[in-house]
């Protein structure tokens, strides 16, 4: 497809979009609500979930052979912009799905067929188990074992961080199969049910009052073989083709949701008071960084490029863009932000308290701006 083919299709694509959630807001109004709770989130998520996948817009730009209807990836990104252009947020099943189904697609095929028509339909929500409490970005490090046991693998550990977990009833694991020198040649990837025996979630709660993450831990697990992406030792390659989806798709889905956050930040500011159009100006800006950038890393993605270290670029300014513009609501509506209980304000801090991680979580800024520094820019190293 060319560039101009694809141009139309996405137009097109977008008018449609838009044309249906006009003509049915008084359907969608309860899913216009920024929540009080991860649960409450997840809850409506699956709804949300399941009414855009029986419409047909859940499964636009997914393959047919995994529950989709075909089409370019990038009709996904499209419905993410226009939900949270419209005032709808994002169910927060698509997060973990946009990072983790073109990796299972890519490397599992047979099991992207059995597992991800559930997953696009909001029944059965997809968690990520990558983290340990003693491998977090080091994950070559990570101790959490499965063993074969004929046709199972039996899996002993533990997982935290885990976004999602809460809700999910399937989670994509990094494991360890082979020995601990092997370090990142020993890992692979099983996708393991969550209501099996021997599995249990604990939730984290948040600064922010919220339960985003949890521990996950595995006590004598049985897993299908079959569950396996990728072949078993192949883990370390999925995490990193998994990678740059966690930098384009994630971001992107981001930067449509604080791009809501801008405009409603904007409605509810004094036009004459320079100071306030001065913050909502900067905020905008770190926005429009993120999208224009995230932009065309989507439509690299979804022409199959294989993307290297300058998609930390993505990371950077997400992470400066989400803190930038809670900041900013924390400077304009200083005495709601820290008094009010009404639930917009309570958003607005709940967003606050989250993005103070958006810098540390998925890679931290420091380690981001090293690469960049290194592998992009080719810069000499400190003190030559």
């Amino acid at each position: 497809m060319t560039d101009t083919d694809l141009a139309a299709v996405v137009a097109d694509h977008r008018g449609a979009v838009r044309e249906w959630l006009a003509s049915t807001a008084d359907v969608l109004a309860e899913f216009r609500v920024d929540h009080r709770s991860a649960e409450a989130a997840l809850q409506s998520g699956r709804r949300f979930t399941r009414l855009l996948f029986d419409q047909g817009w859940g499964r636009c730009g997914w393959p047919q052979t995994a529950g989709g209807l075909g089409g370019p990836a990038v009709l996904r990104h499209v419905l993410y912009d226009e939900l949270e252009g419209a005032g709808y947020p994002v169910p927060v099943q698509y997060e973990i799905l946009e990072t983790m189904a073109p990796s299972v697609l890519a490397f599992a095929p047979a099991v992207a067929k059995r597992l991800l028509p559930a997953a696009l339909s909001g029944e059965r929500p997809w968690a990520q188990g990558f983290s340990e409490p003693e491998a977090g970005s080091d994950l070559a490090s990570l101790r959490c074992r499965a063993r074969r046991d004929g046709d199972d693998y039996v899996v002993c550990g533990q997982k935290i961080w885990t976004s999602h977990g809460v809700g999910a009833a399937c989670i994509g694991t990094l494991v360890r199969t082979g020995t601990s020198e092997s370090r990142h040649r020993g890992l692979s990837m099983l996708m393991i049910d969550l209501d099996v025996p021997g599995v249990g979630v604990r939730p984290i709660r948040f600064a922010n009052g919220h339960n985003e993450l949890a521990e996950v831990f595995f006590d004598d697990v049985r897993v299908p073989a079959d569950r396996l992406v990728g072949a078993e030792g192949q883990g370390w390659d999925v995490a990193m083709f998994l990678l740059q989806y966690e930098r384009g798709n994630y971001a992107w889905m981001r930067q449509a949701h604080i791009g809501r956050l801008v405009a409603t930040l904007a409605a509810s500011a004094d036009a004459s008071d320079q100071a306030m159009m001065s913050e909502v100006g900067a905020a905008w800006l770190a926005q429009q960084a993120v999208r224009i950038r995230c932009g065309r890393t989507v439509l690299r993605l979804g022409a199959g490029e294989a993307l290297g270290p300058d998609i930390s670029i993505d990371k950077v300014l997400l992470g400066a863009a989400e803190q930038r513009v809670c900041d900013a609501a924390q400077s304009i509506r200083r005495p709601e932000f820290v008094f009010s209980d009404a639930d917009v304000d309570e958003a607005w801090r709940a967003n606050w308290f989250y993005t103070r991680a958006s810098t540390i979580y998925g890679g931290a800024a420091e380690i981001q701006r090293s690469i960049i520094a290194d592998r992009v820019l080719k810069l000499p190293k400190e003190g030559r």
